[in-house]
């Protein structure tokens, strides 16, 4: 599918300000910037801020500048998710008017006790494509009226998807089994039309009581209100397209094609990453790397 206004494919960077980016960052920044010239399309920029507790206005300015020396162009306005949270609000309401999510209101530690409780070690509890343990679906039959008295307590809850019914509901109103177009290839080199499989995440949360999104929730429907019609994004991210390609059915949103490429990994083997503290592209600019010295490392050149 095309952008229906220019007949152009659409692509973009979504990076969160919760950090300095480093060469991960700009290995996919330029992936997405060189596909779109190859293809002759658009490149959008978005900002993706619903943690507004981490993110900070100097990683974002950091973003800009960052992008602008590798001779990275984007187009204007650029859409950060803080200022968006009503369109993910209506995206979540529909999804409880159909029936399809429930508040949880288990801690972490809740979750992990009534996992403990089971018999089973944690160890050997199964876990999702992200390495959390599966929702053992301690709120997930609990009466509505315990539910309806625990909000009105103003307890901190999560919305969850119950995966079960939403995979029934998803496969009617598509009319059969859901699949997208990979591209790229996965960490275990899936690739071509592939389908989903989003029981692998459990009950995933989509949102919460103090943030109305989540990670899935909000880069689903920003795809689809900006006409997103190719994802370029990191291996380590293919997983998420099953949930975000399920809740494209069951919001009615377009589906774009996906190409998951291979991540920049240190000498050991491990992936860049913010948390990690690994060299960013601000000390190296600082250490005299140039834009074309960038492309070189991550053999984009």
């Amino acid at each position: 599918m095309q952008d229906d206004m220019s007949g152009r494919e659409v692509l973009r960077f979504a990076p969160s300000p919760n950090g300095w980016l480093h060469l991960g960052h700009a290995y996919s920044a330029l992936f997405a910037f060189d596909m779109a010239r190859r293809l002759g399309g658009r490149l959008l920029l978005r900002i993706e801020d619903i943690d507004v507790g981490r993110c900070r206005e100097e990683y974002v300015e950091g973003i800009y500048e960052d992008l602008a020396w590798l001779g990275i162009e984007w187009e204007t306005p650029v859409r950060r998710q803080s200022e968006h949270f009503s369109d993910y609000e209506a995206a979540l309401r529909k999804l409880r008017d159909m029936g399809l999510v429930y508040p949880c209101f288990a801690t972490r530690k809740e979750v992990n006790d009534a996992i403990l409780a089971s018999g089973i070690p944690l160890q050997a509890w199964p876990s999702d494509p992200d390495g959390a343990p599966l929702y053992p679906g301690i709120c997930k039959d609990m009466p509505k009226a315990r539910l309806n008295e625990l909000m009105w307590e103003g307890r901190s809850y999560a919305w969850r998807l119950d995966m079960e019914k939403a995979m029934r509901e998803a496969v009617r109103i598509n009319g059969g089994p859901i699949t997208f177009r990979e591209d790229g290839e996965s960490l275990r080199g899936d690739t071509g039309l592939l389908s989903i499989e989003p029981e692998l995440f459990g009950d995933v949360v989509i949102a919460r009581k103090d943030v109305p999104t989540s990670y899935h929730l909000a880069v689903t429907v920003d795809d689809a209100l900006q006409g997103v019609t190719l994802v370029t994004r990191g291996q380590d991210l293919f997983p998420a397209t099953y949930i975000h390609r399920i809740l494209q059915v069951l919001l009615g949103l377009p589906a774009p094609r996906y190409h998951h490429h291979g991540l920049i990994r240190d000498d050991t083997g491990r992936r860049l990453s913010k948390s990690a503290k690994d060299m960013g592209l601000k000390e190296l600019r600082a250490k005299g790397t140039t834009p074309a010295g960038i492309r070189r490392i991550v053999s984009l050149d």
